[in-house]
């Protein structure tokens, strides 16, 4: 119940009135998600929501190598973007989830993450007086791990961004919306410096798995995809990660070892300097690229350019 105090003038009378009225709540299923993703009820002791780990200022990724999750423990891998998914095929960084649902309830469950067994979140929903009433005028119904997993999901879905400064050059036909460096850097990605190979489309990934040599089984041993899929050959293979907004996501990679976009760049042209004993790397990743220092800067200038005018108005890659 929230309580105003509307001041009515009526000639030279000046009336006080104490006028209240009952808050509508979230009109949507998207607004209760919205809610919900941001409300530490959801984990274990109530100090942790989804948007600990997933940040609003830096396009919902984190900005430490892996999250912390209840209880101080770190997590296993880096916190990707929970955004511009819409489009997506499979979540996690090893494809475990295959929708937006199955993820949203994944990170609630997680011993390392907000470690509330999703029963246990049911009950609290249901035993919340505010929430019970929000889920049962949009569900017609209490809470339950379906439809709060349909929440979660459909405010994640509205999470999508379009209005990057390479949207306006490539898409409103705007010449001037990027640089000369900009401008260059897109045909080293996609050319010399092979990137479409792996990112592409809308979100500019191509929702598959790549193994770009990151594991060598010593230092490096996190098998990705082949825990799942029992597949030898996916062993170091993880999902390629979408490039928008690519700029304020950092650290980067399955484990967030690169600080920087440079980092990354370096890495790419050519990854036997950095992992010299990788194991089963892409063979597009074979040899190295041989790209100049303008090369790498204009490569950086592009991917700067995929930041959305939302979180900046100076990253744009002018």
């Amino acid at each position: 119940m929230k309580k105003y105090i509307i001041l009515i003038t009526t000639g030279a009378a000046t009336i006080l009135m104490l006028a209240s009225f009952i808050d509508e709540g979230p009109l949507n299923k998207a607004e209760l998600g919205k809610l919900l993703f941001f409300d530490p009820l959801l984990s274990k002791d109530s100090t942790i929501s989804c948007a600990s780990c997933h940040k609003p200022a830096f396009a919902f990724a984190d900005t430490t190598a892996v999250s912390i999750g209840v209880g101080g423990q770190n997590g296993s891998r880096n916190t990707p973007s929970s955004m511009n998914v819409s489009l997506h095929q499979s979540f996690f960084w090893d494809g475990r989830a295959k929708s937006l649902e199955e993820q949203a309830l994944a990170p609630i469950e997680n011993p390392a993450e907000m470690n509330l067994p999703v029963a246990e979140a049911v009950i609290r929903l249901q035993n919340n007086a505010r929430y019970a009433t929000y889920f049962k005028k949009i569900f017609n119904n209490e809470p339950t791990s379906t439809n709060l997993a349909e929440a979660l999901a459909s405010f994640e879905r509205t999470l999508e961004t379009s209005e990057s400064p390479f949207d306006e050059w490539k898409f409103s036909d705007n010449p001037n919306a990027v640089s000369d460096a900009v401008k260059r850097g897109f045909d080293i990605f996609n050319n010399k410096g092979k990137c479409i190979q792996c990112h592409f489309g809308a979100d500019l990934t191509a929702n598959e798995f790549r193994n770009i040599g990151l594991f060598n089984g010593k230092e490096l041993n996190d098998s990705g995809r082949m825990v799942i899929s029992g597949k030898k050959e996916d062993i170091g293979k993880f999902k390629t990660s979408s490039l928008r907004n690519i700029a304020i996501t950092a650290p980067y990679m399955h484990n967030g070892m690169f600080k920087t976009l440079k980092e990354v760049i370096d890495f790419y042209n050519d990854p036997g300097k950095v992992v010299n004993n990788s194991v089963n790397r892409d063979s597009i990743l074979g040899n190295p690229f041989g790209l100049t220092s303008m090369e790498k800067s204009d490569l950086e200038a592009f991917l700067i350019s995929l930041t959305d005018k939302r979180f900046s108005t100076d990253k744009g890659g002018r």
